[in-house]
């Protein structure tokens, strides 16, 4: 259920695009080395928590914290670009490996891919999440149209990826689990009550779990119940954004 590949093209997208895997992995993506090195300078200046999952550390907003809330969105789409920019500067002299995943993206899709446009603006791409020691990001799918209920863009999606560059891992845990049984939004909404998911154990032995090292790639279907475990020791650091599909001929979009 997890494809191997050596390079990001067409035909891995489509095969994610088909439901005929749940993940794509594109290893040493970044030199280990090197993605460490990142990975310690974009955590030096500090962090943030989620609004509504603060147990989990983020640089930069993403859309689903809004929650349909004007003042919320309209801080998102006002941070967006100094957001962006923040990352780069947190990276240098390197260069973002977002802003590579960016380019390989579009180079490899027959389409194209850019920022996703909503509301007339454009998406911040490119969250930096921060996992603590001891902390179970709780299992949850992803899905633009919940996000965004009332845009026909984000209700347009044929299908959703997650991408994330992993660059410090815990020494033992912080596995990605996934799951290829479908729980419906609502469904999903009555069992999390309050909280961004809900304890894995609830869904049974995943179908998928893989343990990345620091450096690697991995893109997955987001609408997929997915959660990661506990890590031991040291924080768990990727950076984050998603892929919206809409057929082939169509240009993937990006955001976070």
């Amino acid at each position: 259920m997890m494809l191997d590949v050596e390079r990001l093209d067409e035909t891995c997208i489509q095969k994610l695009a088909n439901e005929e895997v749940l993940a794509i992995r594109l290893k040493n993506f970044i030199a280990e080395p090197l993605a460490i090195q990142i990975g310690d300078k974009i955590l030096a200046p500090g962090f943030e928590g989620y609004i509504n999952a603060p147990s989990i550390g983020r640089i930069g907003m993403a859309f689903y914290e809004a929650e349909n809330q004007p003042l919320l969105i309209e801080d998102y789409f006002e941070r967006a670009t100094s957001n962006i920019a923040e990352l780069r500067a947190r990276c240098a002299p390197y260069s973002s490996p977002v802003d590579t995943l960016r380019c390989m993206l579009d180079e490899s899709w027959p389409a194209g891919a850019h920022l996703e446009n909503l509301y007339g603006r454009k998406m911040y791409v490119g969250l930096s999440r921060v996992v603590k020691p001891g902390v179970c990001f709780l299992a949850h799918h992803d899905i633009f149209a919940k996000d965004a209920p009332d845009s026909f863009q984000a209700k347009s999606l044929e299908a959703q990826f997650a991408c994330n560059v992993y660059l410090n891992m815990p020494t033992e845990g912080g596995a990605l689990q996934m799951w290829d049984h479908d729980i419906s939004p609502d469904q999903f909404d009555e069992m999390r009550g309050n909280s961004y998911g809900i304890d894995p154990a609830l869904l049974g032995p995943p179908t998928l779990e893989i343990r990345p090292e620091p450096g690697d790639f991995i893109m997955f279907n987001s609408r997929c119940m997915h959660s990661v475990t506990p890590g031991v020791a040291d924080p768990r650091l990727s950076l984050s954004f998603f892929v919206g599909y809409r057929g082939n001929a169509s240009p993937l979009t990006f955001w976070s």
